[in-house]
This record gives C-alpha cells, structure tokens and sequence, in this order.
C-alpha cells in the first residue's frame, strides 16, 4: 500500500493542531511576545520604534546598568568638584582680578572691575609670554621625536625576552623611577652629571675640567628631556605591553610558517597590533603639547636661568603666583587649555584619516 505524504501508515492524516508550525505561525508567534513584552514595561509604542531601529530604550539601559552607574558616581562628582567647577573661575581672565577687594576670593569676583580682552591684548605685545611659548613648543618636539618612541622600543624589546621571570625583573626596574618626585630625580642627576658629579670628578681625576651639564643653558632641553625617559619611560611600556598580550600567538605561527624572520614579524604582526593604541597616545600627547612640565622646570630654574627654563606652566605660576597677577595668568591658562582642545581636535581627525578611533569614534 502507496502512502502519500504526511499520512500515518494507517493511510489516517495528523490532526491540523500538531501540524508543524508554517513560517507566518512562527513570526505571529514571535509578534505576540514582543507586543506582549512591550505591555509589560508600559512602552509598547516606543519600544516597537526603539525594536525597529536596533536600539535599546533608555529606561531598560539605565536599570540594567545602574550598578556601574552607581560604581562611577563618586568618581563623577570628584571631576565635577574639581575639574569643571573651577573652569567658572575664568571669568576672572576678563577682569582686573583683586582678591583683596572683598572678604574672600570667590565674592571679589564680583567686585572686580570688567575690563574686556584687555588681558589678551597684553599678552600678545609680552615678548616674556613668546619667549616661554617658544621654549614649550621646542620641549614639546623634541619630548615627541626622542621620547614617545622610546617606551614602544622597550616594550618590543621585553615582549621578545622568552623567561617571564627575567621579563618582571627588568619591566620592574624600568618602571620603578615613575614613583620618584622630580626633586629625587633632579637630584640623581645632580649627583652624576653635575660639577661635583660622578662623571665630573672621574674626569677631573684624569686631567679634564670644566664639566657641569646641569648649568649649561644650550643643553638644558635635552637634560630635561633625558629625565622624563628616565622617569616615565618604563612606565609607559605597560599599556603597550597589555596591547601586545591581546596579539595572538597563531599570527606570529603563521608568520613564520611563511618565512618571515623576526624583524618581519615585528614589522607586519606587532607593529600593525599597536597601531591604534599608539593613534591614541600620539592624540593625547599632542592635546598636552603645551603642558611639558611645571615642577621639573622650576627646581632647575636657577641654575640655567629664566631664558632656557621658562615655559607656560611656569610663566603662569610666575605671573599669577608671585607678581599676583592672577587675571593676567588667567588669561594665559585660558588661551593655553583652548589651543590644548584644537590641538586633541585636530589630531583626533588625523587619526580618523588613518583609520584608527583615537579618542573618540567618528
């Protein structure tokens, strides 16, 4: 006996109800729950528009992650207290500030005469200010070319060591001046290249006087900028180090399965893996362009003059701090943390042009 398709071998067929369900059942199906979903958190309508364009409603977001919310709101409030609050005291950069005209500081503000841009206006005709914006911008190049690679060099240079614990020892020894203040750092090398110096002395034992790298003024930007290597090198490798332990080992297999050496794995496997991490701190490097340094200046300050030592910070902390200046400085501060924005702006695009994110996305 023939039997036709869905038929039971009695020759019977299934009752409809325990038929499998057609396409049009199931997308009814799956129609109902939404709608009945959407009823349940009282934004049917909203939630059906929200469903169509793939985004989640606002209200689900916010309850499931009130708990991070939570956890970040302290840290909020420290930002809000002290890095955005103060921005309000700017204001002062357009007035002839006297914080003796009133009882306090924050109520002079109000009793302070309005004076326009006249701040400004001094400030492009100081040729004091030039001077200082010269020294930063050559500290800032030079700090870019010679010390932004080098943290990228060492972090390569540790990633290729085989032994993990040889790779903690130097990785902890590199990093460990990060936590001297500049006046132990200005010190070591106080102690080692200055006049009475290690290097000094050996050489004065030998016939050779005369040295002292910590009072010569032409030489004073790249006795600074071998401190910061020094000081924040080691401890730049550790981001680059977390980018390199997210690179699989199969690419560099392959690579090598391929022919390529280890110069051309680093070139085509490493390298390419650090690319975006590099885009951002080249970004972020480029925002403080105009922020090279405040307390390392200031403690060498005497010893090679205001001529090679002066920069912003420490103009700004000369003008407002001791002359009392506190509008004029202002006013400096603020045309500083506005070219620091363009800055993170303009080379945030850069980045976007490279194709990586930098800071944020497009």
């Amino acid at each position: 006996m023939s039997l036709t398709a869905g038929s039971r071998p009695d020759g019977t067929r299934p009752p409809a109800a325990v038929e499998e369900p057609t396409a049009a059942v199931a997308a009814a199906v799956g129609a109902s729950v939404e709608e009945r979903t959407a009823r349940k958190t009282g934004r049917a309508g909203k939630t059906g528009r929200a469903g169509k364009a793939g985004k989640i409603p606002f209200r689900i977001r916010l309850r499931r992650d009130r708990t991070l919310i939570l956890m970040t709101l302290p840290v909020m409030v420290l930002l809000l207290l002290f890095n955005y609050v103060p921005l309000l005291g700017n204001v002062v950069a357009f007035q002839d500030y006297d914080p003796y005209i009133s009882s306090n500081g924050i109520t002079a503000i109000f009793h302070s005469p309005w004076v326009g841009v006249e701040q400004f206006s001094r400030m492009v005709d100081d040729p004091l200010f030039w001077d200082a914006a010269k020294n930063t911008i050559v500290l800032f190049v030079l700090q870019l070319v010679l010390f932004f690679p080098i943290p990228i060099a060492l972090a390569l240079l540790i990633n290729s060591v085989i032994r993990p614990r040889v790779r903690a020892v130097a990785q902890a020894i590199m990093y460990l001046p990060h936590f001297f203040s500049w006046v132990l750092v200005v010190t070591v090398f106080q102690q080692v290249f200055g006049g009475a110096g290690i290097i000094a002395q050996t050489l004065e034992d030998h016939g050779w006087s005369g040295f002292d790298l910590m009072t010569n003024a032409d030489l004073f930007k790249y006795l600074v900028t071998a401190q910061a290597v020094w000081k924040d090198a080691g401890w730049g490798i550790i981001v680059f180090l977390a980018a390199l332990a997210a690179v699989s080992t199969d690419l560099y297999e392959a690579a090598a399965m391929d022919g390529a050496g280890r110069w051309r794995r680093m070139w085509h496997v490493t390298l390419p893996a650090l690319r975006p991490v590099i885009a951002l701190l080249l970004v972020l490097r480029v925002g403080d362009a105009l922020s090279v340094g405040f307390e390392q200046f200031l403690l060498q300050r005497d010893a090679v003059g205001v001529g090679a030592s002066e920069v912003l910070d420490t103009y700004v902390w000369n003008m407002g701090i001791q002359n009392g200046d506190f509008s004029y400085a202002a006013a400096v501060g603020l045309v500083k943390g506005a070219i620091g924005v363009c800055l993170v702006l303009g080379a945030n695009k850069f980045a976007h042009l490279l194709g990586e994110q930098g800071v944020y996305q497009k």
